[in-house]
């Protein structure tokens, strides 16, 4: 699946998550799905911490964060 959000897009499937930030730098972050957290209630936000990763994303909405949960089968906190 690829969600486009304003700041780039994020391609996932059930076993990891990579985010393409638009911009010249070009950056990638990637997360097994195992290292994600999705923090809702207005926040919106895609945390990836373990095994030396360690960052977090603001998605634009929340429509946006519950179809990732239910792509990668992950819970909403």
């Amino acid at each position: 699946m690829t969600l486009v959000f304003s700041a780039g897009r994020i391609v996932a499937n059930q076993h990891e998550i990579v985010v393409r930030l638009d911009g010249a730098s070009r950056v990638s972050l990637q997360a097994a799905v195992d290292d994600i957290t999705l923090l809702g209630k207005g926040a919106n936000v895609i945390t990836a911490m373990g095994s030396g990763v360690n960052w977090s994303l603001r998605l634009d909405s929340e429509q946006q964060l519950e179809e990732l949960a239910e792509l990668l089968g992950i819970a909403i906190q």
